[in-house]
Formats: C-alpha cells, sequence, structure tokens
C-alpha cells in the first residue's frame, strides 16, 4: 500500500514569532539576525524584505545595502524553541507519527488516518493558523524525499503568485503529489533541488549536460555509480521518485554543544578562559536535561583567517558534570593556542553519550553530594537565570 506522508515547514518562521511578539512588524520589511557591525547575518526575513533581494544567512551589512530602510530585530531563540514545541504537539494531536527535522520543520506518517490527505493538511494548517498565529506550507506525497520537494515548489509558486499581485504575505501553500506521479511531478525540476546533489555534485552534473532531476532519471544507474560512487544509486532512484525511509518518531542525540563566534577577535586569555567555563557549564546542564552523559570532551577553535581545528579528549568514564567537562576543555584551549592568540570562534561540546551512570560505592559519597548540589543550581537556574548563582574561579 503507498503511504501518505505530510511534510510541513513554518513560513518564514523565526520572523512570524516576532510578528506575534510585535504585531507592528506585519507587512514591514525586516530581519531577525546580528547587528552589521558586529559582523551580523540574517537568520530570517520577512517577505517584503525578500521582495528587495533579502535572504537568509546573508550578512547583514548586505541586506541592509539592497534594503536601507530594513528593521533588524535581535533573535529571541527560547521564544522560538517554546513555539516550535507548540507546534510539535498540534502535530503529535494528530499522528504518533512525527520526525521533527528541524526547529520548524517536521514529516508526518498519515497513511492509516482513514480522511482526504488535502483535507487534514488543511485542517492542520488552519489549527495552526488560528491557535499560534503562523503561516505553514504542506507538501503531501508518497515518501519524504517528494512531500519535501513539494513543499518547496508549492512555495515558490503561491509567492510567484503573491509577488504578481503586489502582495507581501507567507505562501501558506498546499501541495499534493499523487501516488504513481512522483517521477512525473520531479522530471523539469532543477538537479539541484534532489537530495544528494550539493555544489560539487551540481558542478559534475552540468559538465555531463545533466540540468534537470528528469536528466537524471534518464541516466542508467550504472554509469551514475561509476561516476559518483554509492552516492550514484541514490541520485538514480531519487530522480525516479523513490524514497523507501520510514518516518523515524525518535532521533538519538550524537553530542551536545555551545559555541559563539565573537563579533570582534579575542584574544584576552581570561575571557576566553571565561567563555570556556560558561559553555561547558551550559554543556553539562543540557546533559543532566536530557539524562545523558558523555565520555568525549571537545573543543572548537577558529582564527581569524577562518583555520578551523577541534581537538578532543576520552575520558575513561562518561560525565555529565560542569567541572569535569570545564577541565578538560581548558587543558584542550591550552594545548591549542598560544597566550595573546585571536580566536575568532570557540566552543565546547560532548560526545559518546549514554546515559549516566550511577554507582554509588561506599567512597562516592561526596561524589553524590556534589551531584545533588548541581541539580539543586541546575532548577534555580531554570526559574531564575543563570546568574543566580555564581561559582568563584
Amino acid at each position: 500500500m503507498p503511504r501518505t506522508i505530510l511534510h510541513l515547514d513554518l513560513d518564514a518562521f523565526f520572523c512570524s514569532v516576532e510578528e506575534t511578539r510585535n504585531p507592528e512588524l506585519r507587512g514591514k520589511a525586516f530581519a531577525v539576525g546580528g547587528r552589521p557591525e558586529e559582523r551580523g547575518v540574517v537568520a530570517s526575513c520577512s517577505y517584503a524584505a525578500r521582495r528587495n533581494g533579502v535572504r537568509s544567512a546573508m550578512p547583514m551589512s548586505q541586506a541592509l545595502r539592497l534594503n536601507p530602510g530594513l528593521i533588524i530585530v535581535s533573535g529571541h531563540h527560547r521564544a522560538y524553541s517554546d513555539v516550535s514545541k507548540q507546534v510539535m504537539q498540534r502535530l503529535h494531536d494528530l499522528t504518533a507519527l512525527v520526525e521533527q527535522i528541524s526547529i520548524d520543520e517536521a514529516f508526518l506518517d498519515i497513511s492509516d488516518i482513514q480522511d482526504d490527505s488535502q483535507r487534514i493538511a488543511r485542517g492542520l494548517q488552519t489549527r495552526i493558523r488560528d491557535e499560534l498565529h503562523l503561516p505553514c506550507s504542506i507538501g503531501i506525497a508518497s515518501n519524504k524525499l517528494v512531500a519535501k520537494i513539494a513543499t518547496e515548489v508549492g512555495k515558490a509558486l503561491a509567492l510567484k503568485r503573491i509577488k504578481a499581485d503586489g502582495r507581501t504575505e507567507p505562501p501558506n501553500a498546499v501541495t499534493v503529489v499523487p501516488s504513481g506521479e512522483e517521477a512525473a511531478f520531479l522530471n523539469p525540476l532543477p538537479a539541484d533541488m534532489l537530495w544528494g546533489v550539493g555544489p560539487k555534485t551540481s558542478k559534475r552534473l552540468a559538465e555531463l549536460g545533466i540540468h534537470t532531476i528528469g536528466d537524471i532519471a534518464r541516466w542508467r544507474e550504472e554509469d551514475l555509480i561509476r561516476l559518483f560512487g554509492e552516492n550514484g544509486r541514490e541520485l538514480s532512484r531519487h530522480a525516479k521518485g523513490i524514497d523507501a525511509r520510514p518516518v523515524v518518531t525518535e532521533r538519538e542525540t550524537k553530542s551536545i554543544s555551545q559555541e559563539i563566534t565573537f563579533s570582534r577577535d579575542v584574544r584576552d586569555d581570561k575571557m576566553l578562559e571565561k567563555t570556556v567555563r560558561e559553555q561547558s557549564a551550559e554543556v553539562a546542564r543540557q546533559l543532566r536535561k536530557n539524562e545523558l552523559a558523555g565520555s568525549t570532551i571537545k573543543l572548537k577553535i577558529r582564527w581569524p583567517d577562518f583555520t578551523t581545528l577541534t581537538r578532543q579528549k576520552t575520558l575513561n568514564h562518561r560525565t555529565d558534570q560542569e567541572d569535569e567537562i570545564t577541565k578538560a576543555a581548558l587543558e584542550l584551549l591550552r594545548s591549542v593556542r598560544k597566550s595573546n592568540q585571536l580566536v575568532r570562534l570557540i566552543g565546547v561540546g560532548v560526545s559518546g553519550l549514554g546515559a549516566p551512570i550511577r554507582q554509588l560505592g561506599l567512597w562516592d559519597v561526596d561524589n553524590e553530594k556534589s551531584r545533588k548540589l548541581q541539580e539543586a543550581v541546575d532548577v534555580l537556574r531554570e526559574k531564575y537565570g543563570d546568574n543566580v548563582i555564581q561559582k568563584n574561579t
């Protein structure tokens, strides 16, 4: 039996949340992101700003040149996370088969729901709009690959119509690809819309005279494998609209990390060590919150010339304790960086995750007291903010 997969994408999510926080932003050209004088980039931009050429991931200074009157809004990431959870709860109200793939995207498998898929999609779209005041677009197909591309195509077509009418509003598109028509739907689309086609692959395909997904589908699978290795097999299958991957309801966490890109390169040793301590504390808190511990502590560092290094230390046990993570991260920092050396980015992460090991022995009372104290501090910081308790270093 063919499956029915929905792909939901919240339209200009950060901007949509900001409009609910400040309705005066509606209809205006604005961008969420960092200040241009601090090398900020556009995290999200309104559809009015997009009409002037502003795009996500663009340097904010460039966005201002394209749109001199652009309003810049600082991000409120905790609010985005809270709203995302509310959206995902509404998806779970519909089906347990939900795979969240980012803060503003998810797949749903509604194969077992006995109702018209487009009616289900419209109902979901209406509920999210009425209850959370957020626009979203939805793609419907027999698999994840085609459903996601359907969302992208539907949004592009809707925005083209909206622009032609002189309006600036979200697409709110619902696009259906009937079962059996996957290949025909994909056939005229650009090759780089296909999963697995990045810049290098796209360039190589163009050199071979392959410009559309249909062009890929017409090549023999054996030839694509010869040219692109195992990726060629996936290219061949995907170009024909074949994708058997299930909706994955739980995703294993591989690592937990924190990093920051400084607005100006930093050479001050104490400031960098303070940053590493704060990042280690936050990583440890996230580990405990998710009931995880890790054995490998990683330090990521980037110099002003964009050279990026990663160093790691593996312990003989898993930890979720701030002190242990901080100690290892500082050792890595001192091993890779000379005093006063300029730093553009720094980050701390923990991998090798698993459940915390709780083996309280006769001589482990102090460790358990330390753990309980740390848990109490977590509760206080969650309620009153990170600065409620400061540790002397």
